[in-house]
């Protein structure tokens, strides 16, 4: 049974808040009117190892065309066979790295995220039995790895700074390296809406 201990109790309502939210414009990325979007989902996942909670964390791997050797969360696009966004994270993260999806409880989403991708991502948060057995496909993932809450939630290790897309400034969060790895963009600022959810008084 997985203990939710140390995480706020009510972090289901946060979620639910947080995702129906549609003013959320800092974690949106600027698009053209009409666009049309590709509906895909990430699962942020939450495991609690060495006395502590951490977030998983993905290294694309090098072979892909998108985003090859970026940090990012398992994810992919919304398949036909989907029976909702939800089940889009599950298999998606039980293809690239093995996560099954019987051992993951799911706690809700945050807002959905434009990208400048064209991609429309609803970011799943859930927490997953630890220890638990992983198997990497290699031609999606190189590695996996994971960083603690307390150490996101420092705000010295972290940072702003200003990207310009296809003429278009966007402000990126930027984490400071993690056991060799660089957490940012579109998974940074991920990271900092679910942080923030953490932070909020009961």
């Amino acid at each position: 049974m997985t203990s939710f201990l140390g995480l706020p109790s009510d972090l289901t309502d946060r979620l639910a808040r947080h995702a129906a939210n549609t003013s959320l414009r800092e974690f949106r990325s600027p698009h053209l009117p009409g666009e049309r979007r590709i509906s895909a989902a990430v699962l942020m996942p939450l495991i609690h190892r060495d006395d502590q909670w951490h977030l998983i964390y993905t290294l694309r791997s090098s072979l892909l065309h998108d985003h090859s050797g970026q940090v990012s969360f398992p994810g992919g696009s919304r398949e036909p066979q989907d029976q909702d966004i939800i089940a889009t994270a599950l298999r998606e993260s039980q293809e690239e790295i093995g996560l099954n999806p019987q051992s993951v409880t799911v706690l809700g989403c945050l807002a959905d995220m434009d990208m400048v991708t064209r991609f429309k991502v609803t970011p799943v948060v859930g927490v997953c039995e630890w220890p638990t057995g992983l198997t990497i496909n290699p031609d999606e993932v190189d590695r996996v790895f994971s960083i603690p809450i307390d150490w996101l939630a420092d705000e010295q290790n972290h940072y702003s700074r200003v990207l310009t897309h296809n003429g278009m400034d966007i402000e990126a969060v930027y984490f400071k390296p993690y056991d060799g790895e660089t957490v940012w963009g579109a998974t940074a600022m991920m990271t900092v809406a679910l942080l923030s959810l953490f932070d909020q008084a009961p």
